[in-house]
């Protein structure tokens, strides 16, 4: 989606009613975790939360109790994934947090935990500095009781652990505790870096790799959350590598891998992958609004990795690569080579005898079909780079011989045809004029429509230009 389309979004969502939005949010939640609309629901959440978290900054009301945990974790949300998104190092999953929370309230440390649940009940409206202070000292006595617990020490810790939650929360725990032990250095580091990285380049590098000089975040634990950081700010996240290849000095992946920085080559390849879950996904429900964006993200991202990493086909990184372009490749040529099909049943040319009466074309499926064949014609833009460009070119111009053919000759049977499936035929034309906008143009288009009236009228005009 584009900055415009998601400030029109926000401006939407902002105008709403704080019941409305709760409710939207709720929703949103819901279909996240039963896996709808991944994509959709998550930019909708992450608009909505901004907008909640601004209004409550303005209005500037001291929190209430239930509102503690928020606070606590606040400094967790630019590491957020949400339920069912696969999950990689530099993230924590949201659906973590609330098992947490209430293990620190039960086991973690109840006292203190009350104790800060009755001071912040008893703080004025206008106490904002006050509730944040109260807020960084939960985090610390948060961070120490994870840490009391993950640390060494003796004694089983196993039927511990279990309170908090099950495996995946468990394994958040740690990741958990180390974010909120350095919220002093992620919040300098959020202060230090450029608000866009449109083109990382020599001096957006050389200004991130200054403002990632915080020693607490240069351990194997917490660089993967500061190189997160980085991430959340560029235009074309793959570019992310480009620190690990400065670093090294060397674009070969040997030396690329032997710095600390070899993970932002992970961290690149787990986004790459997730763009390619969601077109995948997106592509199998018909919706294809996003498909341009996450195509060019995908053939700019694996062109990426290919010509500025010396990648082997046989390291841990080159299979990976290889295995999300063929993984690309399979759901896209799967979905062009079903194109010409779809278009071959809506315009065949059927013979009177074999058309009911009151036969129509479903409209849904011609709007459809025009967005399939707008889907092709992006792909040939991408082809080379996502392994499709044979399928893709092949499968075009196949499309464009036939409906070019085929509606010429639906136009010509407009002229003969009989009053019973007059209608029918008239929309086949329609349908075809629709597909013809797409693969050859609105001028062509607007031709094809008048040879069609002229049929209809019984006028015997070229349905071609002279």
């Amino acid at each position: 989606m584009s900055q415009t389309s998601i400030e029109r979004l926000r401006e939407y969502l902002a105008q709403l009613p704080p019941q409305s939005q709760a409710l939207l949010m709720r929703e949103f939640e819901r279909a996240l975790e039963r896996g709808q609309d991944t994509a959709v629901a998550t930019l909708v959440l992450e608009q909505l939360r901004k907008i909640v978290r601004k209004s409550e900054a303005d209005e500037a009301p001291p929190p209430r109790t239930d509102d503690l945990s928020r606070l606590l974790f606040q400094v967790l949300e630019p590491f957020l994934v949400e339920a069912g998104a696969p999950i990689r190092v530099g993230q924590i999953r949201r659906s973590s947090l609330h098992p947490i929370w209430q293990w620190l309230g039960r086991d973690g440390a109840p006292d203190k935990v009350n104790e800060f649940e009755a001071a912040l009940a008893r703080m004025p409206a206008d106490s904002a500095g006050q509730v944040e202070a109260l807020a960084s000292k939960l985090r610390a006595v948060a961070a120490d009781a994870i840490f009391a617990l993950t640390g060494p020490g003796g004694g089983d810790k196993s039927r511990a652990l279990a309170r908090v939650g099950p495996p995946n929360v468990i394994d958040d725990l740690y990741s958990i505790g180390a974010v909120l032990q350095v919220r002093e250095a992620i919040a300098a580091l959020n202060e230090k870096l450029p608000r866009f990285l449109r083109a990382f380049g020599d001096s957006q590098i050389a200004s991130v790799t200054s403002a990632l000089n915080i020693p607490v975040l240069q351990t194997p634990q917490m660089l993967p959350f500061a190189l997160s950081m980085v991430v959340q700010r560029m235009t074309a996240p793959w570019q992310i590598i480009r620190l690990a290849i400065k670093i090294a000095a060397s674009d070969d992946e040997i030396r690329v891998a032997a710095t600390p920085y070899g993970v932002a080559v992970t961290i690149a390849l787990h986004d790459l992958f997730c763009v390619a879950a969601i077109l995948r996904m997106d592509i199998k429900r018909g919706h294809f609004d996003n498909v341009a964006g996450n195509l060019k993200a995908l053939h700019d991202g694996v062109r990426g990795l290919r010509t500025e990493l010396d990648l082997r086909n046989d390291s841990a990184w080159g299979k990976q690569l290889v295995s999300i372009r063929a993984d690309i490749s399979n759901a896209l040529q799967s979905e062009i080579d079903s194109v010409p099909g779809r278009v071959r049943r809506i315009l065949r040319q059927r013979a009177e005898k074999d058309i009911p009466p009151g036969a129509r074309i479903d409209s849904t499926e011609v709007e459809e079909t025009v967005a399939l064949i707008d889907f092709v014609a992006t792909c040939r833009n991408y082809a080379s780079e996502l392994a499709i460009n044979e399928v893709t070119l092949r499968t075009y111009s196949d499309l464009q011989q036939y409906v070019e053919r085929s509606t010429e000759q639906l136009v010509q049977s407009l002229r003969a045809a009989d009053h019973k499936v007059r209608t029918y035929r008239q929309q086949q034309v329609q349908a075809a004029i629709r597909f013809c906008q797409v693969l050859f143009g609105d001028d062509y288009a607007s031709l094809m429509s008048r040879a069609a009236e002229n049929a209809l009228t019984g006028e015997r005009k070229s349905s071609r230009a002279s």
